[in-house]
């Protein structure tokens, strides 16, 4: 039965540790827990995915802003991958995605997944007030916030870091998935890492929470916010060979995918080429997990194209991501 580590304090130490130090000093998975004048906490998860380091920056001024005065909000928080952030990795190979493994996930039982079951059981005892899970991306992206239900309190969290929210249901065993079902949820997606500008905007929002002494059940005003809908998720297909530069893998991809992210792509659009007579060597399914790739692709010339006006995200150059994750994601803007 896993345990996970907790505190009641907050070391020091950790005001001023670069996330690549933390293992050493936090070897597992450590969940903080720190009291403000309002007992309901926010709840702050951080390094799920170890190369993604704006959110812990972030934390880490939040924590110093409020070193030596009360939090306006009591204040939970959770170092993850602590391990993969030391070798600047999302994660490492015999590791699972600390951002697959939360309560609702389709993957066998490991010991981090208890872990993450313990701590949405001990953040629904302490009655959480709401929970914010920050990211980077690798690829070239705006800054967004993600919400699992389409609900007012959580469009109100969301459009409190910007005007462009993305919703989604599938990957299941992400951590705002799994928030969700005890209190308003979102991840942040806080452009690529080493971005000053990006801890910046995290540390702000996270500091605004923090002074919310509730969240409104309003509706966002339709003018404030655009939402688009995650409709299917696409993978390179396992055993296929591809690359950015050589011309003799598999699967070719276009060297400016990733400017292609948050931009409506038209019929036609190529992707990458392919060697003579192969099948379309990537696979796309919804949110139901059924395959629709021929929704959406198709091969003409040996190269791969769009076949439906589509928007995408998440694109990027780097190939142990996509290899590890995904290609992308595709996307269509909804009404409120």
């Amino acid at each position: 039965m896993a345990v996970v580590k907790q505190l009641n304090y907050l070391p020091e130490v950790l005001l001023t540790a670069p996330p690549e130090s933390l293992h050493s000093l936090f070897s597992e998975p450590t969940l903080f827990h720190l009291s403000g004048k309002h007992k309901e906490p926010l709840f702050i998860s951080v390094l799920l995915h170890g190369n993604e380091t704006t959110g812990f920056l972030a934390l880490q001024k939040l924590l110093l802003k409020y070193h030596e005065q009360e939090l306006p909000r009591s204040l939970s928080f959770f170092l993850g991958n602590t391990k993969a952030a030391s070798l600047g990795l999302r994660r490492l190979d015999d590791q699972p995605d600390y951002n697959r493994i939360w309560p609702g996930t389709e993957l066998t039982e490991t010991t981090e997944s208890r872990i993450t079951q313990e701590i949405v059981d001990i953040m629904k005892q302490k009655k959480v007030f709401a929970s914010i899970d920050v990211h980077n991306n690798t690829g070239l992206n705006p800054h967004y916030a993600c919400i699992n239900k389409l609900d007012n309190q959580f469009l109100q969290l969301a459009n409190l870091f910007g005007r462009l929210v993305v919703y989604f249901i599938r990957p299941k065993g992400v951590q705002s998935g799994a928030f969700a079902e005890i209190c308003p949820a979102v991840t942040l997606e806080c452009g690529k890492p080493g971005h000053l500008h990006g801890v910046d905007h995290a540390f702000e929002y996270l500091n605004s929470c923090l002074h919310l002494s509730q969240l409104s059940d309003l509706p966002v005003a339709l003018q404030d916010i655009d939402v688009y809908h995650t409709v299917a998720r696409v993978e390179v297909n396992e055993g296929i060979d591809f690359s950015f530069e050589s011309d003799k893998t598999e699967l070719l991809l276009d060297k400016e995918l990733e400017r292609m992210n948050f931009n409506e792509a038209s019929v036609g659009t190529q992707l990458g080429t392919v060697l003579e007579n192969s099948e379309i060597p990537i696979t796309a399914k919804d949110e139901t997990g059924k395959v629709v790739t021929e929704k959406f692709f198709t091969i003409v010339d040996n190269s791969l194209r769009l076949n439906k006006k589509t928007m995408l995200s998440m694109l990027t150059l780097d190939e142990r991501v996509i290899r590890q994750d995904c290609l992308c994601y595709l996307m269509e803007k909804i009404k409120l």
